[in-house]
């Protein structure tokens, strides 16, 4: 006897067929989808979610304000368990992005990431199958979803990113954004929350991958060539005001020359009247 493909199964085949080629369509970040809505209470904290929405799925250039995770509202590091590892995930499509701290202390993880007013992950703590790093450093997730940038200390990548794109939970079963992964593990590997084994995890990332902004390059190169043309002016002016000082002093040496002269005509007595004393004290 035939079997029969059973009615569900036929939709459900439909529903997926018919997102795959939606998202493949789609060239907009997030894949048209936006930061689930836990996102504004992710640890008991208060984040704004017009940023969240904003910053990671409408933006490639900005980030939330430097500082922003230990605003009062906020207090990111007040609310991690500083013994265990902590992993976060997508704010979109909850893919986990980041086990840390990872092969340094929770102090040292803290006090990096406050220090430069985001949270700061390194290789070793990048879930790396989940994570693009662009030619230009600029990251996001495969899910499209904006996180950061890369900013390279100490010759080793550190990735600095934005909170509010790392705020994200797993999926439940029945979330639709499970068609972003179902169309993402079509063509390539990516590790999804219930597959992450953290204690067997080991990342990928390189330690320095040679990705990132050329932007500090670019201002050293501005701020060096803007020393060179300041040194020139100065050696131009200087050689103009010496030229102009040699000038003045040539001058006042041709007034004073003068001067002289002048002064030793009017006090040289003439021949007339040299023969006139002589005379009179011939007289005398």
């Amino acid at each position: 006897m035939k079997k029969t493909t059973s009615t569900p199964v036929i939709a459900a085949t439909l529903f997926l067929s018919s997102a795959s080629a939606t998202l493949a369509a789609s060239v907009d970040q997030c894949f048209d989808f936006t930061p689930m809505s836990s996102v504004s209470t992710y640890l008991g904290a208060q984040l704004d979610y017009s940023v969240a929405d904003r910053i990671c799925c409408h933006n490639h250039k900005f980030a939330e304000y430097r500082g922003y995770l230990a605003a009062p509202e906020v207090d990111f590091f007040g609310r991690l368990d500083p013994s265990v590892e902590t992993v976060f995930y997508d704010s979109v499509c909850g893919v986990p992005l980041f086990i840390a701290p990872r092969g340094r202390t929770f102090d040292e993880f803290k006090t990096e990431s406050l220090k430069h007013g985001w949270p700061s992950f390194r290789p070793e703590e990048m879930i790396s199958e989940n994570v693009i790093i662009h030619n230009d450093g600029r990251m996001e997730s495969v899910c499209k979803t904006h996180l950061g940038h890369n900013l390279p200390t100490g010759g080793v990548d550190r990735y600095c990113i934005d909170l509010v794109c790392m705020a994200g939970e797993p999926l439940s079963a029945d979330d639709e954004r499970n068609q972003i992964l179902q169309y993402l593990q079509q063509d390539q590997t990516i590790i999804d929350a219930t597959e992450l084994n953290t204690t067997a995890y080991t990342s990928s990332a390189e330690p320095y991958s040679g990705k990132t902004s050329n932007a500090t390059a670019i201002i050293i190169s501005v701020a060096v060539v803007g020393v060179f043309l300041a040194v020139i002016a100065f050696i131009c002016c200087d050689t103009a005001n010496s030229k102009n000082r040699l000038c003045r002093k040539r001058n006042k040496d041709d007034e004073i020359q003068a001067s002289s002269e002048s002064s030793e005509t009017s006090n040289t007595p003439s021949f007339q009247e040299e023969d006139e004393a002589i005379e009179k004290n011939r007289v005398l």
